[in-house]
């Protein structure tokens, strides 16, 4: 107190006043709207470029969120509150690539590309035409493209795709069109090297992108994708032709394997940019001597799409500008903020532990979940319960309805959101599925109890207009209070909530044994321009698994127009195995936006 002026003593106790109310307001916290949308402002900003994970924009998310975590006096765990891993930010055709044909070379980019999962390395061989590359032994077709052959240490020439599906019944050929299951195939019956060639009607006008998420997993050996009239370059001294050769497979479905009198020397480069990531993780010890080495987890991802285009998963793919992402994810992350402030500031704590975690790299796959669980900073089998929010800031103010997923996943789960649901004048759909596209299916996976909170799709996913200024933040403040009412349910009882499983684990099988499929029977007359009507819609399919019906009409894949059975077909080849699509349909006249796993 020395040194201080007459003035400022007179001052003392207005400043000691303040700083006590300050304090008190502090012990009582509350979730607030202003403050959701002050955090989800920051995070769906210009400046942040929306937040795409190994960008230094994500970096400044991933130190906004640790900071945040720090002021509310959270232990952080990993390394100062970040939890750091890699990821493949870009994949590039390297100046190295080339490719020459009896000395003659072909130009990069124009004639030939490497496959994102190729080798980088040389090869100079001969060649073995291997038809469709098919090794398939099952019970119900055999079609072997490599047996007899003498494929050691030469170039596969492989047709990509299959024969034409039939016009009627199942097409058999299906399972077995990946390029990486023909690849691994080849590379088994020991080719060095695969050159994949269209089959006639898939020939493009350009050769397909090289797209990161396709690029994680090398397969060993050199791959490029090569255009037909390269192909039949190559075939010029056999006496065939790639459309003969093509034309023969079709119509007797048996293999035309055979060595080719001709030398390919070429060399592939792929390069992968990789760049470190981070979930931030803060911890809020229990209060209970008994229960504090039990958890519930509160998460929520915070990466985005960036400045969207083409293999980013934006529904505008044409379109390069910033993703800001305030619904997605902005409005979980200032959720999960609001949470832990509430809760550390709370007079009475916890009885368990509570875990926040802002996930990254979760539009790359659960790329950040999955890491935390492989790599997880607590013990795993004492969690409680893990609640997942994603998009929780556009609830409709008619009708106040929202979704939980997983309320299966655990005994009683359904009846206390109802129960608590209701206490905020809020309507829940409930889903009992533990699985779903989001982070809470990494925990789910390990037997732990979820919670899915979402306020639905709207018109601005994955779009540059999901703007801050959408957001209902008096909305996000009701639904983050009904998570805090949950999370202390899970934190206080005094028995451990009894997990039980609900629906399958991971993306079910059936839609990872084929290529691309939704699950509907389309009504082939559909040409009329104005979308495509969906006649069955068969169940347990990812069409029936995403919410649709029998006689919805398909008008746009991923933000591009479907106007008919012709544009349908060619938007759904453009899709892979495993992804997660937008799809928007018309149901009685009114548009809805579905998100389908195919």
């Amino acid at each position: 107190m020395k040194g201080l002026k007459p003035a400022l003593l007179l001052l003392l106790p207005l400043l000691l006043t303040w700083w006590s109310a300050g304090r008190a307001q502090i012990t009582e916290a509350e979730i607030t709207s202003q403050e959701l949308l002050n955090h989800i402002s920051f995070l769906a900003s210009d400046t942040l470029k929306g937040r795409r994970s190994g960008s230094p924009e994500a970096e400044r998310a991933a130190e906004y969120i640790r900071d945040q975590f720090a002021a509310d006096g959270l232990v952080l765990l990993g390394k100062e509150g970040l939890q750091s891993f890699e990821v493949l930010n870009s994949l590039s055709a390297g100046e190295h690539n080339r490719l020459s044909i009896g000395g003659e070379h072909a130009v990069p980019g124009r004639d030939f590309t490497p496959l994102a999962f190729s080798e980088n390395g040389e090869l100079a061989a001969a060649v073995h035409f291997a038809g469709y590359g098919f090794a398939i032994e099952t019970d119900s077709l055999t079609w072997q493209d490599f047996a007899g052959q003498e494929l050691k240490g030469k170039w596969a020439l492989i047709l990509r795709d299959g024969p034409p599906p039939p016009a009627s019944g199942q097409d058999r050929f299906e399972p077995h069109r990946s390029l990486r299951k023909k690849a691994q195939a080849a590379r088994d019956h020991g080719a060095a090297g695969v050159l994949f060639v269209p089959a006639a009607a898939q020939e493009e006008e350009s050769l397909p992108r090289l797209n990161a998420d396709q690029g994680l997993g090398s397969l060993g050996i050199p791959l490029f994708h090569i255009r037909r009239s390269l192909a039949d370059r190559i075939l010029a001294g056999s006496g065939v032709t790639l459309a003969g050769l093509q034309q023969q497979l079709d119509s007797t479905l048996t293999p035309a394997s055979m060595a080719l009198p001709c030398t390919v020397d070429a060399r592939a480069e792929v390069v992968r940019q990789m760049g470190r990531t981070h979930n931030v993780v803060g911890l809020l010890p229990g209060s209970d001597p008994l229960l504090r080495d039990e958890y519930v987890i509160i998460g929520a991802h915070y990466d985005h799409l960036g400045m969207g285009g083409p293999g980013s998963g934006s529904r505008r793919p044409d379109t390069l500008a910033v993703h800001n992402g305030a619904d997605d994810n902005a409005s979980g992350v200032a959720g999960l903020l609001e949470l832990a402030e509430k809760w550390a500031a709370a007079t009475e704590k916890p009885k368990r532990s509570l875990l926040f975690v802002a996930f990254a790299a979760e539009e790359m796959g659960l790329l950040g979940s999955k890491h935390f669980v492989d790599h997880p900073l607590v013990d795993l089998s004492r969690a409680q319960l893990m609640i997942n929010m994603d998009m929780i800031g556009r609830l409709n103010p008619a009708t106040r309805a929202m979704t939980f997923g997983g309320t299966g996943t655990a005994a009683g789960l359904d009846t206390l959101v109802i129960s608590l649901a209701a206490a905020h004048d809020l309507h829940p759909t409930l889903s009992p599925e533990g699985y779903g596209p989001s982070d809470h299916a990494s925990f789910y996976a390990r037997d732990i109890a979820v919670l899915f909170v979402w306020t639905n799709i709207s018109e601005e996913y994955h779009t540059p207009e999901d703007d801050a200024w959408r957001i209902n933040a008096q909305g996000e403040q009701d639904v983050v209070s009904l998570v805090f009412d949950i999370s202390r349910e899970a934190a206080d009882r005094s028995s451990r909530l009894a997990f039980q499983e609900a629906g399958p684990k991971s993306q079910p099988a059936t839609s990872r044994r084929f290529k691309v499929t939704l699950g509907i029977m389309p009504d082939f007359t559909s040409t009329s321009g104005k979308g495509l009507r969906a006649d069955a819609v068969m169940p347990d399919r990812p069409a029936a698994r995403a919410g649709m019906k029998k006689g919805d009409i398909i008008i746009a894949m991923e933000g591009k127009p479907v106007g008919d059975i012709y544009e349908y077909m060619n938007r759904l080849a453009d899709f892979r195995v495993g992804q997660r699509i937008s799809m928007e349909i018309l149901r009685d006249g009114v548009k809805q936006i579905l998100i389908v796993e195919l």
